[in-house]
């Protein structure tokens, strides 16, 4: 069975919120305590492909908000960078749709911006999921192998060098159907989201962003995950080629409350490729009571 397919239909749930940034896209279904879910970075990425597969699941318990981030092709795309633009695009949603508090469920890039948005606004996030990329490499060579072949895509993209990355996604590489590679393709081409793109994933400018961190004063956002006060899971797949799994001790370590699962033969995208184990997880993560 296809890990990504699902019964529910993109438009039938697509809303949008102008904002003073330009128009917000997101998809809502279910009803019950807000769940915002952030998508990860990468060619042809969306919110909806990231967690599609996952909302008839979770919109049984929440009001799920799947946000499509700026800077990918759905929401109308800002001058900022992607990973600042998306902890923008998140408060801007979540005052937009006067969301006091809501659970945050984020991958990779789209954990990171959660992580940075319960640091910063630590009353506006009740509970912290992340699936891979939280953190930083400890024990294996940074970039990883998957960073490494996005920025070998975002510089010269060819249908060869994408499929070369997808593949570095996965555990299972049968989830990579030409269906999904021609839908990848023809968005992450799209002069504006690949634009966008290379001002993060270029090689140049990548290596420019981490040696400008290396020199500023500023702590990088992995040194501030102290701050979470929010209940946080992190999910990682054992397998993952993009963000090595070693990265997860930091956080592991740094967030006063967190737990940490790790699935065996998956690659980067857990809530796709171990979908049901990764739900049965995070549902009983999100729905777990209080302590009183």
């Amino acid at each position: 069975m296809d890990p990504t397919a699902t019964t529910l239909d993109a438009t039938s749930h697509l809303r949008e919120l102008p904002t003073e940034q330009g128009v917000l896209r997101y998809h809502e279904i279910g009803e019950g305590p807000p769940l915002v879910l952030l998508h990860g970075s990468g060619p042809g990425v969306t919110g909806w492909r990231n967690f599609s597969g996952n909302l008839e699941t979770f919109s049984r318990h929440f009001r799920c908000l799947v946000l499509e981030l700026p800077g990918f092709g759905v929401s109308h795309p800002t001058d900022r960078p992607l990973l600042p633009a998306s902890v923008e695009a998140a408060t801007r949603l979540l005052d937009g749709l006067g969301l006091d508090r809501v659970d945050v469920v984020g991958n990779s890039m789209g954990g990171i911006a959660g992580a940075i948005l319960a640091t910063e606004r630590p009353d506006r996030v009740r509970r912290l999921v992340t699936v891979g990329g939280v953190g930083r490499n400890l024990l294996s060579p940074g970039p990883g192998e998957g960073i490494n072949l996005l920025m070998d895509f975002t510089d010269d993209p060819t249908r060869e060098r994408l499929v070369d990355w997808l593949h570095s996604m996965v555990y299972d590489r049968s989830i990579i159907t030409e269906e999904m590679i021609e839908q990848r393709w023809q968005q992450a081409t799209e002069p504006a989201t690949l634009a966008g793109a290379r001002g993060m994933y270029g090689r140049e400018a990548f290596e420019a962003t981490a040696a400008a961190m290396a020199d500023s004063d500023a702590a990088p956002y992995w040194a501030m995950l102290h701050k979470i006060k929010a209940k946080t899971l992190i999910t990682w797949g054992r397998d993952d080629r993009v963000s090595p799994v070693d990265m997860a001790l930091l956080p592991m370590r740094t967030i006063p409350d967190v737990e940490l699962h790790i699935f065996p033969d998956c690659g980067h995208w857990a809530m796709i490729e171990q979908k049901d184990a990764w739900e049965s997880v995070v549902l009983a993560f999100l729905t777990r009571p209080d302590a009183s």
